[in-house]
């Protein structure tokens, strides 16, 4: 006899803070794809994390929630300033805006400011925009090194690091660029990276950054 699978939990009975659920309520979202079931609590915990899921699976939101929920639960959420607190480095301009306009949406009811910081925009704009204050930075990998380089972004309160698309980041020419932005975040950064796959050379690497990952894999057929 089959099992018959219960109904996904919600965002609120995985811990998540209540702001954060009516931020996305207002997209139509209460319920956890598999993804978010899976990694949730993981990530809400401060663990390191891989997650691996296609395209299409729910994994923005899978990091962009206990992104946000480890913001919120700054100590000093009072006085919570414009230094970043969590960092997502994706490989394309266009997935990086995609990102922000999700983190900006379910983050509404938080006031949190975030930030992409990508190629092909005005340097001094982009120097300008972060010295203005964003708890929250989705940016590409050049632009993001260059800015930690210029002293305009800085990394000491990151609570969170997250790497989306892993498998092309850490095997293309992204790799030496990751290394140095690794060798800048605080001991205790929390780092997830979710991809579509994961070969056994992008395994190999995170060995070096990441502090006994909790590894997660969500097949199709789990959609």
């Amino acid at each position: 006899m089959s099992d018959i699978k219960s109904q996904p939990p919600s965002f609120a009975e995985l811990g998540v803070a209540a702001e954060i659920c009516d931020g996305l309520a207002t997209r139509g979202i209460t319920r956890t794809f598999a993804i978010q079931e899976l990694t949730l609590p993981i990530a809400l915990s401060g663990q390191d994390l891989i997650g691996q899921a296609r395209t299409g699976m729910g994994k923005t939101y899978g990091f962009g929630v206990p992104l946000l929920d480890r913001v919120f639960d700054d100590a000093d959420i009072e006085e919570l300033d414009g230094t970043p607190r969590a960092l997502v480095v994706v490989p394309t301009r266009e997935l990086a805006q995609q990102i922000q306009k999700v983190v900006v949406a379910i983050g509404d009811f938080m006031q949190i400011e975030c930030h992409a910081c990508i190629g092909g925009t005005n340097v001094r704009e982009d120097m300008a925009r972060l010295g203005d204050g964003a708890q929250v930075v989705v940016g590409t990998p050049g632009r993001v090194y260059d800015m930690i380089n210029r002293g305009a972004f800085r990394t000491d309160k990151l609570k969170m690091f997250c790497l989306d698309e892993a498998d092309e980041m850490l095997s293309r020419g992204f790799k030496d660029q990751m290394y140095e932005v690794f060798q800048l975040l605080p001991q205790d950064t929390q780092v997830v990276l979710l991809s579509a796959t994961m070969p056994e050379d992008v395994l190999a690497v995170t060995k070096k950054f990441m502090r006994d990952p909790v590894r997660i894999l969500v097949k199709r057929d789990e959609l």
